[in-house]
């Protein structure tokens, strides 16, 4: 039985978390790949830690020569996403850290089960499960507690990138747990925020005057009251941030990337890994799927279901759980999915346009709940399989 009356907590990572530069690192990697060769094939993993970044996977290019040019590029890419989330630090720099790259040519076994040829279609690149999630809780229909975490990290990175508050930090995390009245977010129970900052003389004090402004900016006014415990730089000073405090690694933030907790997940990364890894682009099927079943008013919430095998086109499944919400029964939804989109790999990349240098951006902040934007980006959060899906039902 579904609770109306709850406490749930999510939180999300900065730019400048050791795993989020990771993720930047290796989705640079794959637009400037895709930007050269919108088919070109990517499984880039990034490691990091004090003055050292080591870059490897699986690349390919239909040209080895173009292939080989793109090798000499990866120390550049690297360093000026390093330079952009804003690490000039003694010990994490973008001009003195050593950047190794170990990225290789894709295996021909793993080819030859995703490249279409003869009478085959594209296949998925891998076997797996992916999910897909949507809620009326906000108006992005996203989860409140990922989604007002993530605002609250984005806007404290644009007023440290603009000069506003330079004390501030790249690294920083943040966490909201907020109360449930009749399955609607109404209050901020407790809320956790962490940023490292250049000054070692500021106390937890000093930096809760600086980012409260800006948390209350993004925070609906009601939500906060005296009640609302908060948590600022609770250990103290928070100097040494980024990969020289913690080492970082690509794909280790999947719960912040995805829903923050509110719903399963498969298991499946995204960053690095170009749109033929079901992985990433089933994944964003189905919240475009969830996302568009909401918006047609066929449920208040969705959840989404996918599984695949390796060199496999079309689905071994579709799963919908409305949790009571929806005007139609689940498998009514299922097979309208099903007749809507088609959900190969190709049919996918060709719906949603992933065949872009669209990948970078999102990185940090959420791959869900952004807007979608003129040049394709975050097109899987389009509402415009709305109709379809009305007269499908």
């Amino acid at each position: 039985m579904t609770r109306n009356s709850f406490v749930f907590t999510s939180e999300s990572v900065s730019e400048g978390h050791p795993d989020k530069v990771c993720d930047r690192i290796s989705d640079a990697v794959l637009d400037a790949f895709i930007a050269e060769e919108p088919e070109a094939r990517v499984a880039c993993e990034t490691f990091a830690t004090t003055n050292r970044v080591v870059i490897g996977g699986e690349v390919g290019l239909s040209d080895k020569a173009t292939l080989s040019k793109f090798m000499g590029q990866i120390d550049d890419i690297a360093r000026a996403c390093i330079k952009d989330i804003g690490y000039e630090q003694e010990k994490f720099h973008h001009q003195t850290v050593e950047v190794t790259n170990l990225l290789h040519e894709q295996s021909a076994h793993i080819a030859q089960g995703v490249n279409a040829r003869d009478n085959k279609d594209e296949g998925a690149g891998d076997q797996g499960i992916m999910f897909g999630y949507a809620t009326r809780e906000t108006p992005e229909l996203m989860p409140a507690p990922i989604q007002y975490s993530h605002a609250i990290l984005r806007r404290l990175a644009e007023v440290r990138k603009s000069g506003a508050e330079p004390t501030l930090g790249p690294d920083a995390k943040s966490q909201l747990s907020m109360r449930y009245e009749n399955g609607k977010p109404v209050a901020v129970t407790s809320l956790v925020l962490s940023t490292q900052h250049l000054d070692d003389k500021m106390t937890s004090e000093d930096v809760r005057d600086i980012v409260e402004p800006y948390i209350r900016e993004i925070l609906p006014q009601e939500w906060i009251s005296s009640e609302t415990k908060w948590h600022v730089n609770p250990t103290g000073k928070f100097v040494i941030g980024g990969p020289d405090g913690d080492a970082g690694l690509t794909g280790r933030k999947i719960i912040v990337d995805t829903y923050g907790g509110a719903a399963p997940h498969g298991g499946g990364a995204f960053s690095g890994k170009d749109p033929t890894k079901v992985d990433r682009s089933a994944a964003y099927a189905a919240r475009y799927l969830a996302k568009n079943v909401v918006a047609a008013g066929l449920a208040d919430k969705c959840t989404i279901q996918l599984s695949y095998a390796i060199g496999v086109a079309k689905p071994l499944s579709i799963y919908a759980d409305t949790f009571g919400t929806s005007s139609v029964a689940p498998d009514v939804i299922e097979r309208a999915i099903a007749h809507c989109l088609d959900l190969s790999p190709r049919g996918i990349r060709e719906h949603l346009g992933l065949n872009k240098p669209i990948y970078q951006r999102t990185a940090a902040y959420g791959h869900f709940g952004r807007t979608p934007e003129a040049d394709g980006g975050f097109s899987w959060e389009k509402t415009d399989l709305v109709e379809a899906l009305q007269n499908a039902i």
